[in-house]
């Protein structure tokens, strides 16, 4: 016989459905370049040589993505809201900057501002791997390979910026 679902321990079917909702949240992040015409403005930019090639994009965010759903799915399963309010929370406003450089970047056309914020999303990103880790040291090493990314996606803002002032 089965123990009752308490708040610390969610039913699977609650279990499931959190992980599609912060699925569909992380990916969410993706959606803000569906409203940025790329056209030809980043073709055109200069960019360094060590700048990777478009195609590796999609699956290397896609991975990200798809890990960052899993590790605060695993904080959230610790208590929830109620008890993981601030790792959530730093989460959340990780998130909303990660989502806010596409439009810089290519909407506005505006390296510099990216920048800032990218540089603001790997600060806000390195204290939610920091409280994800004292939660479930998985969900913190799940955000480390995304926190490479973003440092070495801040790199490459900042060298096109420069190349391109």
């Amino acid at each position: 016989m089965r123990a009752p679902a308490t708040p610390s321990s969610p039913s699977a079917p609650v279990q499931a459905l959190a992980l599609l909702g912060w699925l569909v949240l992380c990916f969410g992040a993706a959606a803000t370049g569906a409203f940025v015409s790329k056209g030809g403005w980043y073709a055109d930019l200069a960019k360094p040589s060590w700048n990777p090639p478009s195609w590796v994009f999609a699956p290397v965010w896609t991975t990200l993505y798809g890990m960052m759903a899993v590790a605060a799915w695993l904080v959230w399963r610790r208590g929830g809201w109620r008890d993981q309010a601030r790792p959530l929370g730093a989460f959340l406003f990780q998130w909303a900057l990660n989502a806010l450089w596409t439009p810089l970047f290519f909407g506005m056309h505006r390296t510099d501002l990216a920048l800032l914020d990218i540089v603001a999303l790997w600060l806000a990103l390195a204290v939610t791997v920091g409280r994800f880790w004292k939660v479930s040291r998985t969900a913190g090493a799940l955000l480390v390979p995304y926190l490479a990314w973003v440092g070495f996606a801040a790199v490459l803002n900042f060298t096109i910026w420069r190349l391109n002032a």
